[in-house]
């Protein structure tokens, strides 16, 4: 089976073809499909050959979808009824699902969705100490980055030659962020709630904030909703603290003296600290540490800014591993009580792997 991977991020889309034996035989990132000139799509999938299904990523499926799903009418329309609760990723999601639809008309296509993974969180770590008739409207923490959490934390078991009970804290650091605790191949914890909003400090999200905020920011400070709501998506995270959401620009100003740039990695690796020591607490305990994602796996002051705060759990890396080396590999030395790995992001095996599941 050729499988067409579409994965829409906010700067691309990027096509994938997965053969046999996860085989990637072609591959093409393409511009935001809005800028995208007529007929460009068609002709890049055009030149991938045969199709035998289509893969979409998909970021919000809600608590109806729990599993990857073939593409109907009826899905189409559960999935724009979700946008509210991803405004930033689910609309150019699903516009690229139309547009791919058209040009692959007949070929069966699945959509595959990044809450999907952390469906298992246990009720303890789904539920908000909210009134009844707001968790009734579907108000729960739900998680995202399922996709890259599922492959990150099963592909750990093998470089890392541990057990399928392995307890293994995933670290998705990329433009967006968070953490998964990971028990027997079950997600239990999450740092991502409702909405991509929650969580760790990110390229221009905020991650958590007290909730007061929102409401002193509205009610004190005469902020409408969307005006919050832009800032806390578009101009907060890092790009509030110092003006660049790119780690690479982050670091490198702060090792140069950079003020703002100091603060910015300071804040980022405060919050990404007490993150994994809560999920390792969800996990009573970890036996791997696993970092993937843009950031993740770019970046080693990143990974050893983490680990340098986390010594009381058991958490070394090895400068030299830390700093070379591509990724799949082990960072921690040997006889470290936790083996801490870098993984490549790889959604699109995952996705490829929902879609055979599907149509099985």
């Amino acid at each position: 089976m050729r499988i067409l991977v579409v994965n829409v991020g906010s700067t691309s889309i990027k096509l994938r073809i997965i053969g046999e034996h996860d085989r990637v035989e072609g591959s093409e990132d393409l511009a935001p499909l809005a800028t995208l000139g007529a007929g460009v799509l068609d002709r890049a999938i055009g030149r991938f050959g045969p199709i035998d299904a289509v893969g979409h990523r998909i970021v919000h499926g809600g608590t109806t979808f729990t599993a990857p799903v073939i593409v109907t009418d009826e899905v189409r329309a559960d999935l724009r009824a979700l946008i509210d609760l991803a405004p930033l990723h689910q609309p150019p999601a699903l516009d690229a699902l139309d547009a791919v639809s058209e040009v692959t008309a007949g070929i069966p296509a699945v959509a595959c969705f990044d809450t999907a993974f952390h469906a298992t969180l246990p009720d303890e770590a789904s539920t908000y100490a909210i009134p009844a008739p707001w968790r009734a409207l579907g108000a729960r923490r739900y998680g995202f980055h399922g996709l890259s959490h599922a492959w990150a934390s099963r592909r750990a078991l093998e470089v890392g030659d541990l057990p399928a009970s392995a307890r293994i804290v995933t670290c998705h650091l990329g433009g967006g962020a968070s953490l998964a605790a990971v028990a027997g191949g079950r997600s239990v914890d999450t740092t991502m709630g409702l909405t991509p909003l929650d969580g760790l400090v990110m390229a221009s999200r905020s991650g958590s904030v007290d909730p007061g905020l929102v409401l002193w920011l509205q009610q004190d400070r005469g902020l409408s909703a969307d005006e919050v709501s832009d800032a806390l998506e578009r101009r907060s995270g890092l790009i509030g603290l110092c003006g660049t959401g790119d780690m690479r620009e982050v670091t490198a100003r702060a090792e140069a003296g950079d003020a703002a740039a100091t603060l910015a990695f300071g804040v980022y690796l405060h919050r990404l600290r007490a993150g994994i020591a809560a999920m390792s607490a969800a996990l009573g305990g970890v036996d791997a540490l696993v970092f993937t994602g843009g950031v993740g796996e770019g970046s080693a002051a990143v990974r050893a800014g983490a680990a340098a705060g986390l010594a009381f759990l058991g958490v070394d890396i090895d400068e030299a591993a830390n700093t070379a080396g591509a990724p799949d590999r082990r960072l921690s030395p040997p006889g470290a009580a936790v083996s801490t790995i870098v993984v490549e992001a790889r959604e699109d095996l995952e996705i490829a792997r929902g879609v055979r599941a599907a149509l099985a």
